[in-house]
């Protein structure tokens, strides 16, 4: 499967529709979620959910992305957690699988609807559906065991990043010193990490 750009392959409205929901989404984000806009390609929308509390996963970030086939809106996204996360509806592979994401999947529903819906899968998993068996049935039959798994996985690999990658710094616009001279040098070192993962995110 190549990770080519799908934005050749959809309609100019819808993304227009798309481009307009993560615009606006950014700005005015939901309680608890980042969303991270890439002006190349409004197909590629990755978020940052953190990890609600009261839930083995609070304190963890958790990266996820959503790929828009070629007939979105009518065929639901398909959703990927990029941080390693056990739970009973994430596969392996980071798929994850949701009721509205598959049959309750209408059209209407945006971007921020599916964003919701996974945060919410954080705090009420469905073992019904399991893409992670062994999650599923710790979550049913042992839930000290599912919950320290959970936890332990959060620690590992769901730790808030380092804040110099976190900072956006907008407010650094005004300070012209020498410090500013700095920052540019620490942001150029910045952007060059961000293309480097994303590089490494393209291969996996």
């Amino acid at each position: 499967m190549s990770n080519v750009s799908n934005v050749e392959n959809l309609s100019p409205q819808v993304i227009r529709q798309v481009s307009k929901e993560i615009g606006i989404l950014s700005k005015c984000p939901p309680e608890g979620i980042k969303i991270f806009m890439n002006e190349e390609d409004v197909t590629d929308i990755q978020a940052m959910i953190e990890g609600p509390a009261g839930t083995p996963y609070a304190g963890g970030f958790f990266r996820m992305k959503l790929v828009l086939g070629n007939n979105f809106p009518t065929e639901p996204p398909k959703a990927f957690f990029l941080t390693k996360i056990f739970h009973p509806n994430v596969a392996s592979s980071g798929e994850i699988c949701v009721n509205t994401l598959k049959k309750d999947w209408k059209a209407e529903l945006g971007i921020k609807h599916i964003l919701l819906t996974v945060k919410c899968l954080l705090i009420v998993p469905n073992p019904e559906s399991a893409l992670n068996a062994e999650a599923g049935k710790l979550l049913l039959e042992q839930y000290e065991d599912y919950s320290k798994r959970a936890k332990m996985f959060t620690e590992i690999h769901a730790k808030p990043l380092k804040e110099s990658e976190e900072n956006c710094s907008y407010e650094d616009k005004s300070n012209d010193g020498p410090l500013a001279k700095k920052h540019a040098g620490d942001k150029k070192l910045l952007e060059k990490k961000k293309r480097d993962k994303k590089k490494t995110l393209k291969r996996l």
